[in-house]
């Protein structure tokens, strides 16, 4: 298994600097990581750091809370592809989706789609804070606007991804959709347990450990 091309190689803490992303961006060459993960305001160095390879840039949108407004979420997506990324990991709208306002968190992903176009969309549902009923209902709403990617978790909520998370979301995306699990992946037996579930991509900082060692820096995302 080549796991270097299941990896979104990611950085995304408050403190990070233009540094940060110069290694993180080294590293996805050196190592073939399918894609770094960025906040927006970096977006166009990691493209300059990455120019000619093909490790691409995938940006984050509204994250990690997912509470802003649906307007400023698509300008973000918008503003991102135009300075190079070509994947988009955006937060749902959670406190929406609990309130059962199921048609304004569908509409949010596909204006977001919409926007990016052919570009990919990843859609963050957040599963620490949602019941299993929500997580399915929240991943049927993906397959209906046309998310490429349901996605389990920012890394920065109360919980991460989990096997049994991995497991309801791929009855319903089938292969319809495909898989992200982040938050918490940082040995290689877990890495492998999720790819074996269906999942097509991995979140995490700890991407070099992962395919170097084997594991990683329990502290890290």
């Amino acid at each position: 298994m080549n796991l270097s091309k299941y990896i979104d190689h990611t950085v995304l803490k408050a403190t990070t600097e233009p540094k940060d992303i110069i290694k993180l961006c080294a590293e996805a060459k050196e190592h073939k990581f399918f894609s770094v993960c960025v906040n927006g305001c970096y977006v166009e160095l990691a493209a300059k750091e990455l120019t000619g390879t093909d490790v691409k840039v995938c940006a984050v949108i509204g994250f990690p809370l997912g509470a802003m407004s649906t307007k400023s979420k698509v300008f973000e997506a918008k503003t991102c592809i135009e300075d190079g990324a070509s994947e988009i990991d955006m937060v749902i709208n959670i406190g929406m989706l609990k309130a059962g306002e199921t048609e304004y968190v569908k509409n949010e992903i596909a204006a977001i789609k919409e926007a990016i176009g052919t570009n990919v969309l990843k859609v963050i549902i957040e599963n620490c804070y949602l019941t299993d009923e929500e997580k399915k209902i929240a991943t049927q709403l993906c397959l209906d606007a046309k998310a490429d990617f349901v996605k389990t978790s920012t890394g920065f909520g109360t919980g991460g991804a989990t096997f049994e998370d991995i497991m309801l979301m791929k009855e319903i995306v089938g292969d319809k959709a495909e898989l992200k699990a982040a938050g918490g992946v940082r040995d290689l037996a877990t890495a492998e347990k999720y790819i074996s579930l269906g999942v097509t991509r991995l979140g995490t900082s700890s991407g070099v450990e992962l395919v170097t060692t084997g594991t990683a820096d329990p502290n890290k995302y």
